[in-house]
């Protein structure tokens, strides 16, 4: 992001470091992010897609830190894309979940 980074280590766990309020502390979803495959970050907030094809959020909530309203639908994401401040997760079906 802006003023934060995060990357995945060999055993799929994510390590996040900077400033907080652009999603360089995922303590919050530490528990969650296993199996990580691919991290994405709008400007303040990253995505992790997990293997199961689930995604997890963390960081600014109006940047996209925030999913839970479309958690359910989350599922069998194959991709996700990033603007300034939003996400899309294009999911095996074809069809497209923003947030």
């Amino acid at each position: 992001t802006h003023s934060a980074f995060a990357t995945i280590l060999a055993d799929g766990s994510v390590v996040t470091w900077g400033d907080r309020y652009y999603g360089g502390d995922s303590t919050v979803v530490r528990d969650q992010l296993k199996n990580v495959q691919k991290i994405h970050a709008t400007h303040s907030a990253f995505a992790a897609t997990l293997a199961d094809g689930s995604v997890v959020t963390w960081g600014d909530l109006e940047f996209g830190g925030y999913s839970n309203i479309v958690r359910n639908e989350l599922k069998n994401v194959q991709q996700i894309h990033a603007t300034h401040s939003a996400f899309a997760a294009i999911l095996a079906d074809g069809s497209v979940v923003t947030w």
